[in-house]
């Protein structure tokens, strides 16, 4: 592009990452070339967002996002202008959201064109909405949750003006689209700093609006021999505090509602309080929060179980073999012991359930959770019995002995049901 005469910079995210040190994802390019101009100079490009004048461009194996230097129109949805219409560097810098994400570098001379402070706001470490913040936000509503997602992801502080305006236009975040909240709510609980994040979400006021079951955490207490840390929403911020970047979005979110229906089942008697059925509740509410977050039917149902399951391993030691070594080969089983062991660390510690489960797993072997099926239907009726529901209750029992080591051949498992059930009904 510099040699048909255009300007070319990279733009954006991956100028804030190069100047903090952050090897970038990706790059965005912006430049003085229209769209048409950037499709005649690339072999292969594919028109991403024609209507903002953004060109992907597909080189060397990858991606490159072109976007023509352009100022935005009325915006009349809270996402999308109206209108666009071309500018230089300097006008698109001032449409952009927040001044880290504004910068231009010069690719061949590495000269950082900053118009609107952002790299001053990068050394105070704050995140700043670009020109007036109440605009910014009214543009896109989502740029408040990208706010307090940049700033927790980089421990930044919000400043206050662009905290402020987020705080008036909180209730406009109910008017994005849900899947656009979830993304960034994804972001911030998977990006390695999800406690802050929250935390700001709540100090900010869309919590509330984006997730309430969590927000009603507050003040909802917790009995002090399990939970000394303190009510529900402080002690399920102390989990997220334990989440490490890159963990999976469904145990970020099993983390997050493990505790959600406790202000719902809270019982007090007396000095006693409980929250009987809380897992149960828990699991329906983390299934509909995560259908109003329009997540896909595998995290909904994953989400769901570790919230149903997630004490279920304070009687594994006085579980029988059987059920023992069923609970352990569950698919997920990683997965909701990292939520046990987070959820303890959450509150008073005590690993020893958590520890018991691991121990197991690491001393059983596959085969020892899943043996080989030595019967079938075909064989019990070859045994004479009728076809029917008692058919898998036959087969669990069998499947029960093996687990418990009653029973280890095919032979074994013949004689047993001749003897239970054949022999038992003959006259």
């Amino acid at each position: 592009m510099r040699e048909a005469g255009h300007q070319a910079f990279f733009a954006g995210g991956c100028v804030r990452d190069r100047l903090l040190g952050i090897e970038p994802s990706d790059y965005d390019i912006a430049t003085s070339a229209r769209p048409e101009e950037v499709e005649r100079l690339f072999e292969r490009t594919s028109s991403v967002g024609r209507a903002f004048a953004v060109v992907l461009v597909h080189r060397a194996g990858h991606p490159f996002e072109v976007a023509t230097f352009r100022c935005d129109g009325p915006y009349l949805n809270g996402r999308h202008p109206q209108s666009i219409t071309f500018t230089d560097a300097r006008g698109d810098a001032e449409r952009r959201d927040f001044t880290i994400n504004a910068m231009f570098e010069d690719p061949l001379s590495g000269e950082i064109l900053d118009y609107v402070g952002g790299r001053d706001d990068l050394r105070k470490r704050l995140i700043r909405a670009v020109g007036d913040p109440d605009k910014r936000f009214a543009e896109d509503h989502l740029r408040m949750v990208r706010a307090v997602r940049f700033a927790a992801r980089f421990d930044f502080e919000l400043e206050e003006p662009t905290e402020q305006a987020i705080r008036r236009h909180a209730g406009d975040i109910r008017r994005v689209a849900a899947e656009r909240v979830a993304d960034e709510l994804l972001k911030i609980l998977t990006e390695g700093r999800a406690r802050c994040g929250f935390e700001l979400l709540d100090r900010t006021g869309l919590l509330e609006h984006l997730l309430p079951e969590i927000a009603a955490m507050k003040g909802c207490p917790q009995p002090a021999n399990f939970h000394p840390e303190g009510d529900v929403f402080v002690h399920t911020m102390l989990c997220l505090g334990h989440l490490e970047r890159g963990c999976s979005p469904t145990l970020a979110l099993g983390v997050l509602l493990h505790d959600v229906a406790k202000p719902v089942c809270i019982e007090r008697r007396g000095d006693r309080i409980t929250f009987y059925r809380h897992t149960r509740v828990g699991a329906d509410m983390a299934m509909e929060i995560c259908r109003r977050l329009r997540l896909s039917r595998r995290t909904c149902e994953r989400v769901s179980w570790l919230v149903a399951q997630h004490l279920r391993h304070c009687s594994a030691e006085k579980m029988k073999p059987s059920t023992l070594k069923r609970f352990l080969r569950q698919d997920g089983i990683e997965e909701l012991l990292e939520l046990v062991r987070i959820d303890a660390l959450g509150s008073n510690g005590d690993l020893s359930h958590y520890w018991f489960c691991k121990r197991k797993l690491e001393e059983l072997s596959r085969e020892d959770v899943r043996p080989p099926r030595i019967l079938t239907g075909h064989d019990l009726k070859a045994l004479g019995l009728e076809p029917g529901p008692l058919y898998g209750r036959i087969l669990r029992e069998v499947e029960d002995a093996q687990l418990e080591g009653r029973i280890r051949s095919r032979e074994e498992a013949l004689d047993y049901v001749r003897r239970r059930y054949v022999e038992a009904d003959s006259p």
